[in-house]
């Protein structure tokens, strides 16, 4: 069953060429429209930037395949994470990722309503994201690949279904 992306705003910040000095920075607002709108996009979540399979495996697998889900028809392709705007914009400096576009889910008001934000206390991380890969066509969602045993304070953190090469191979099998 499809259903819509929810409608929410993303507090992001964006370089400003215009301004000098050490933080050329300014906040920029992103609607679920502006994003989903019109295009055939890819969002990949994950529990947090900086962690590990998030790190090794998750976002760099997205910049790995980039260019051939764009080949495939796929507009962008976005990673979330229940992350400030700070965060995900130093973690995407760290991992070099410069064809992904990181989303910033600060208070996890898009995991929340799409039923996928999950408490981590066990691991001190507070609130989440599980992890989950999805495949959105002028914001109604098409498929989602959601990994096994989401619950709250899970002990693992599976990682089967939403990596890069599973969405890459459902798009071309679709296509």
């Amino acid at each position: 069953m499809t259903h819509q992306v929810p409608q929410i705003t993303f507090k992001t910040r964006v370089r400003d060429e215009s301004v000098e000095g050490p933080n050329p920075f300014r906040w920029q607002d992103v609607t679920s429209d502006s994003i989903f709108t019109g295009k055939k996009v890819v969002v990949f979540a994950l529990p947090g930037a900086f962690t590990p399979t998030c790190s090794s495996t998750h976002l760099p697998g997205y910049e790995k395949h980039y260019q051939d889900m764009r080949d495939a028809g796929i507009d962008e392709i976005y990673c979330l994470s229940v992350n400030d705007a700070f965060t995900m914009f130093q973690w995407g400096i760290h991992q070099g990722a410069d064809k992904v576009k990181l989303l910033p889910d600060g208070n996890g008001d898009f995991s929340r309503l799409m039923g996928m934000l999950v408490r981590k206390d066990n691991l001190g991380f507070g609130l989440r994201s599980w992890r989950y890969s999805m495949l959105v066509e002028d914001g109604e969602v098409k498929q989602l690949f959601s990994e096994a045993g989401k619950q709250d304070n899970c002990p693992t953190d599976p990682f089967e279904v939403s990596d890069a090469e599973t969405m890459l191979a459902y798009i071309k099998s679709t296509s």
